[in-house]
Formats: structure tokens, C-alpha cells, sequence
């Protein structure tokens, strides 16, 4: 299986990321693991702009999708 390793993450960042860990019960590997396959996993706006375009053929700009979510969000 792939690894990756990081250097130079800054000490408080380290810190909080530790103390995340251990709240959850984990080790420190375990925790940024599963912050990597959850962010992996979450679809950026491009990937959902994309995945929408090879479904209707027409292109979707970004800011035409900003300006819908931000018309549905308004009426609700």
C-alpha cells in the first residue's frame, strides 16, 4: 500500500492534530488517514460541475451554479 509523509507541519498544527487524535481514540496515523479518505472521497465543486456536464452535454459554470445554490438557500 502507498504511504506518504509529510515534514515540516508547524508545531501548533501538530499539537491540535495530536490531541484530535487521542480524543478519538487513535493514533496519530490512524486520525490523518482518515481525514486524507475523507477528503478524498468529498467531491470538489469541479468534480460535481463535471460529473454534471457528461450527464447533459451543456456546460455548467461555476458561477451559474454559485448563483443557484445561492437562489435556493435564499428561498428556503
Amino acid at each position: 500500500m502507498p504511504s506518504v509523509q509529510i515534514k515540516d507541519v508547524p508545531p501548533d498544527v501538530h499539537a491540535v492534530l495530536k490531541q484530535r487524535a487521542a480524543l478519538a481514540g487513535k493514533s496519530m496515523q490512524e486520525y490523518v488517514l482518515g481525514l486524507l479518505v475523507d477528503h478524498a472521497q468529498t467531491p470538489t465543486m469541479e468534480d460535481i460541475l463535471r460529473r454534471v456536464e457528461q450527464r447533459t452535454g451543456s456546460a455548467i459554470t461555476p458561477a451559474f451554479a454559485v448563483e443557484t445554490l445561492r437562489a435556493d438557500r435564499e428561498s428556503r
